[in-house]
């Protein structure tokens, strides 16, 4: 089973970065995001291909006309927060509010009520499982916020599985789907997503997607964009990270879906049998 997902973000939206950290520095920056959506509309529409978008509040309520395109297109829309928050550094109360702010926008936008959520960085972590609660409460039935071992901005080691899981809550069950990961010599890595996918050569990742029973993957506008400024500033590693790949990383995309049957995180959904799945119980 592969899935098809997108983050929508702007291309400045780094995460853990001074310069480019709050909504005043990205009220400097040019906007690439309805060139940036346009590229990824294409090449989904030449491969009839379906996907989940999840994007970021602060893009609703800016350019409304960017979730009504994706809802006017068929594809199905997750939340990814207001503001790029990083999940386990909220408070229960705050994360409950940013998702009231948040989902109101979509709601206006497209009149429709969200049922996806995906944390920025994959940072619902084990410190901050609550937060599933706080998901089931507002109505969210789907996410794919988990990295189910180490990561720079989040990790959940312990969660019990690698799969599509079923958590239970006191506000009710919500379908996890983690983000999949590949091992080498011992370490997890991802090559289904952002930097790993730019800079690893495609027959790699065609190599671990074949070898994969279940991949979720995680592409950002940005990463197909390879006419963005550089931000100033960055640190030559965190430089390396953003910007490596990203002249090729839409023909690999193309190529991907030319070899590998893809669908969204409904469609998948429906596939599976959640009574035979692993469970995450968090009812108290």
């Amino acid at each position: 089973m592969n899935i098809l997902t997108f983050d929508v973000e702007e291309w400045f939206h780094l995460l853990e970065n001074a310069s480019t950290r709050t909504e005043k520095e990205w009220n400097t920056y040019p906007v690439r995001i309805h060139e940036n959506m346009d590229r990824i509309f294409d090449i989904l529409e030449r491969h009839g291909q379906k996907a989940t978008f999840f994007v970021l509040g602060w893009i609703a309520r800016r350019y409304p006309e960017v979730i009504r395109k994706i809802c006017d297109k068929g594809y199905d829309i997750g939340f990814h927060t207001t503001y790029h928050e990083l999940v386990h550094q909220l408070t229960p109360e705050a994360f409950r509010r940013g998702l009231a702010e948040g989902l109101d926008y979509f709601q206006q936008a497209t009149g429709k009520k969200v049922l996806f959520f995906r944390a920025p960085g994959f940072s619902l972590t084990e410190r901050c499982s609550w937060a599933f609660d706080v998901l089931a409460e507002m109505g969210i039935a789907y996410d794919s916020s988990v990295f189910p071992t180490g990561h720079a901005h989040g990790g959940y080691p312990s969660f019990p599985s690698h799969k599509p899981t079923l958590v239970k809550t006191n506000h009710g069950e919500i379908m996890e789907f983690p983000i999949s990961s590949a091992q080498v010599a011992g370490k997890s890595f991802v090559f289904s997503g952002g930097g790993y996918f730019r800079l690893f050569p495609y027959p790699i990742i065609k190599y671990y997607t074949n070898k994969a029973d279940y991949v979720t993957s995680y592409l950002h506008p940005r990463d197909l964009d390879a006419r963005q400024p550089m931000i100033k500033g960055l640190p030559l590693k965190r430089r390396f990270k953003s910007y490596v790949g990203l002249k090729t990383a839409a023909r690999k995309v193309e190529k991907w879906l030319r070899d590998f049957e893809f669908t969204d995180i409904r469609t998948a959904a429906s596939l599976i049998d959640w009574s035979q799945t692993p469970v995450l119980d968090l009812r108290n």
